[in-house]
């Protein structure tokens, strides 16, 4: 008698421990653990009580035992991503690791707006939080290498647009990923040309693409403004575009071009040099892009800013001095 009283007091213990355990597993299950958002970060080489102990460190409501016995269950504990996270509140435990295991980690943007140069890219990348810098100092021909480009200028060769990241992302690994995308968009876009263009190659419309960037924000006027380079070009005509002699300058550009300034020898003064510069000033966008492949059928020859973001287009130096006189006169 006394046996079978002690095996069922055995047995009720055990069914007791068993509602306990399974009890608080439920509650470990669905218990809201985040309180208020929070953000944690996961480094490369963090153990899951290290990372256990991050979280507690940082108030969420997790018992460290339940935490690795949930994550045990679902066969996990080595398949947290190194990351920086944003836990909202409300996450239970199987949430919480759904976002290490997923790899949802915060992103943060930076942006190249069309028009910059190499040198503006690298001071925005300098500027950047939570990027990893490595290239901020070296010059343009180890930046081409490091990126396995073919020549030794990138100028021109990253797609201006916002690319998000994640913390300590190398500046290389965004530049890689706008290269990657500039490369893209100039082949499709060159595969779509018209006929009878005055470029050998690709990388000579990612020049003209250029200038026609830096000339007009308008996109109204790109075609326009790509007409009249195009029928330079053909004609044999020099480009003088104001754009390229900016360029040339570099840190000697102070905001005003002198009358010097469009005699003085660079290779980048389209006044000077025939045909295009020898390689991009800036990044174009898309749009620059499709015009230097689609130039309009006008017959203008030349253009001058009407100080209100648009141009006056001639298709004769009569009627461009003119023009200039009226939009232009002691402004320069």
């Amino acid at each position: 008698m006394r046996g079978k009283i002690t095996a069922g007091i055995l047995i009720a213990l055990l069914t007791l421990i068993g509602f306990w355990i399974q009890t608080s597993y439920q509650s470990a299950l669905n218990k809201p653990a985040v309180q208020h958002s929070l953000v944690v970060e996961i480094e490369k080489g963090d153990s899951f009580d290290r990372i256990t102990d991050k979280l507690l460190s940082l108030g969420v409501d997790i018992d460290p035992f339940w935490f690795k016995s949930v994550a045990l269950r679902i066969e996990v504990t080595n398949k947290l991503k190194a990351g920086e996270y944003e836990l909202t509140p409300g996450l239970t435990i199987p949430q919480i690791l759904a976002v290490f295991v997923e790899g949802r980690a915060i992103k943060y943007p930076i942006t190249f707006p069309e028009g910059w140069n190499l040198k503006e890219i690298l001071q925005a990348i300098e500027q950047t939080p939570n990027l990893k810098k490595t290239l901020q100092k070296q010059a343009a021909a180890e930046i081409s290498a490091e990126l396995g480009m073919s020549g030794t200028n990138p100028e021109g060769w990253f797609f201006p647009d916002t690319y998000h990241f994640e913390k300590n992302t190398t500046d290389v690994s965004i530049l890689k990923r706008a290269y990657v995308k500039m490369q893209s968009v100039l082949q499709e876009e060159w595969q779509h040309r018209e006929l009878n263009l005055p470029y050998k190659t690709a990388y000579e419309a990612l020049i003209m693409a250029s200038i026609v960037e830096k000339e007009t924000g308008a996109k109204s006027e790109r075609a326009m403004i790509s007409g009249v380079f195009t029928r330079r070009l053909a004609k044999g005509m020099l480009l003088q575009t104001d754009p390229t002699v900016i360029y040339g300058m570099g840190d000697g550009y102070k905001g005003n071009i002198k009358a010097n300034d469009l005699t003085t020898a660079t290779p980048y003064n389209t006044y000077v040099i025939q045909g295009l510069p020898p390689s991009p000033i800036a990044m174009p966008g898309r749009d620059a892009i499709h015009a230097a492949l689609h130039p309009d059928k006008d017959n203008s020859l030349y253009f001058v800013a009407k100080g209100d973001g648009s141009h006056q287009f001639s298709a004769s130096l009569v009627e461009h001095n003119q023009a200039v006189n009226s939009f232009q006169k002691n402004k320069r």
